[in-house]
């Protein structure tokens, strides 16, 4: 492969900036740099030099591969950081032959070369975009193998069954065991079970990655952008006693429990009066149908709304604002005060409880993207075949999918359609 060179380090003015190096050929574009190749894995300083300008004094280091991140020779100069060095240096290793690198190039060529997994690859750059410990123990946890390390085991196991089965195909004549097909069978059901467990975790390590959506919904002047600021500790949104201030959509990200939160301030319901607020109603009810949580408002001086009382359900939590004002209650709401504090400190408890339970950081990898479930559902599709299986040979087939289809989990089998989309998701220099 190609020379290719990123900066790892971030982009402006910085005391160091790291330049990184990698493929066939990179001990060759350092000793053009540095004049000689330092001993492996030491820092050299080095006067670098092109075509006789001097261009930094630098730390120099040489990783020859195997020994690398990406699993071939590669290297890293670390340069004063002023804008006008980077530039100098890149200019030179590209006359030397080397190559910007494509986003997640590096980590593309340690997947290539063994060096790590699939998930694992997905586990970096989670890391990499990690807001919150919850987030960053989750893909830490998956960069180091948690979830290659779960596949592994069942990949053994299916192995073991397949072998099994072939065996009871191959030699059938032969003295084994009369029980052995029934075995398979059994010993495919409870690893299914196993499978089936995993999925029924539903999607809480995606929703950790990602985030939640909670949307603040209610009648005009129930006070949704006043809980909306209180929440936020800001003025995010206009207040106003003018009812229908809110238009359109008002995000806010919060921290919850560790889990990452966008919530979205929407426009009352009621009747509209023009186009505008049509709309805007139209993008609050849009938001409700896909928000992880609904947060339904209602004012303490008001009349519940029914339009607003036809949106409760198991991911609603009802709020009866404005509670410091004389009222008689709403069963089932938390009673608060956006203008008081009343009963904020209680909320937001309550809103921290179903941030952790919908997305909560478990002590074992989990599924953290569409295709890890996609990979087990179709597993789990293979094995519920067995039983219905006439022939042995059918049974065989149907264990060699499923072990195809969580091949796919690590990277093993059929890679090349999720490359492109694994790798796009990471930054340039890594």
């Amino acid at each position: 492969m190609s020379v290719i060179f990123a900066l790892a380090t971030g982009a402006g003015r910085s005391a160091v900036a790291v330049m990184r190096l990698s493929g066939a050929g990179t001990g060759e574009v350092l000793a053009a740099l540095a004049g000689r190749l330092p001993a492996p894995r030491r820092a050299s300083l080095r006067l670098l030099r092109h075509a006789g300008v001097e261009l930094d004094r630098a730390l120099v280091l040489w990783f020859p591969g195997p020994g690398s991140y990406t699993g071939e020779d590669s290297a890293e100069l670390h340069l004063h950081g002023g804008p006008a060095v980077i530039a100098a240096v890149a200019e030179a290793l590209a006359a030397l032959g080397a190559r910007p690198a494509e986003p997640g190039e590096f980590t593309r060529r340690a997947f290539l070369h063994g060096r790590l997994d699939l998930t694992a690859a997905e586990g970096i750059a989670d890391l990499i975009s990690a807001e919150t410990e919850a987030q960053r123990r989750q893909a830490l946890r998956q960069a180091e193998g948690g979830l290659a390390a779960r596949h592994a085991a069942w990949a053994q196991r299916l192995t073991q069954l397949l072998a099994r089965q072939e065996a009871f195909i191959e030699f059938e004549e032969e003295d084994l065991p009369g029980d052995l097909d029934a075995r398979v069978e059994a010993d495919a059901a409870t690893l299914r079970g196993e499978l089936e467990a995993m999925l029924a975790e539903g999607d809480r390590g995606e929703k950790l990655r990602e985030g939640l959506t909670i949307a603040i919904l209610g009648a005009p002047n129930a006070g949704k952008s006043s809980l909306l600021n209180a929440l936020a500790g800001r003025e995010a949104a206009i207040v106003s006693a003018r009812a229908g201030t809110t238009r359109d959509v008002v995000e806010v990200r919060l921290i919850l429990a560790g889990v990452p939160v966008t919530l979205a301030d929407t426009a009352g319901l009621r009747e509209a009066a023009d186009e505008i607020e049509q709309e805007g109603i139209r993008r609050a009810l849009a938001r409700a149908e896909t928000a992880d949580l609904r947060l339904l408002v209602f004012a303490a001086d008001a009349a519940p709304d029914e339009a607003t009382l036809a949106l409760r359900g198991p991911d609603a939590l009802v709020v009866l604002n404005k509670a410091d004002l004389p009222h008689a209650g709403l069963e089932g709401a938390l009673p608060v005060s956006a203008r008081s504090g009343e009963g904020l400190a209680a909320l937001r408890q309550r809103l921290e409880e179903a941030a952790a339970a919908r997305a909560g950081l478990a002590e074992v990898a989990v599924l953290t993207r569409p295709r890890h479930r996609a990979a087990l559902r179709e597993a789990v599709e293979e094995l519920a075949r067995l039983p219905e299986a006439g022939l042995p040979e059918l049974r065989a087939e149907a264990l060699r999918r499923a072990l195809r289809a969580l091949g796919r989990l690590t990277g093993r089998v059929d890679v090349e359609q999720v490359l492109d989309v694994v790798f796009g998701e990471f930054c340039i220099g890594k």
